[in-house]
């Protein structure tokens, strides 16, 4: 019984990271793309 808990927290946790990654690259994009010109300034 306890191995099933870990193994849907374990998918849940992996499951979160993935959509996260996907729906925040924009975001991580834009900020690297403006922490960039601020270290050329």
């Amino acid at each position: 019984m306890e191995w099933i808990i870990f193994l849907v927290v374990a998918v849940a946790v992996a499951g979160g990271g993935l959509w996260a990654r996907k729906y925040f690259r924009h975001e991580i994009e834009r900020a690297k793309r403006i922490n960039r010109a601020n270290k050329n300034r």
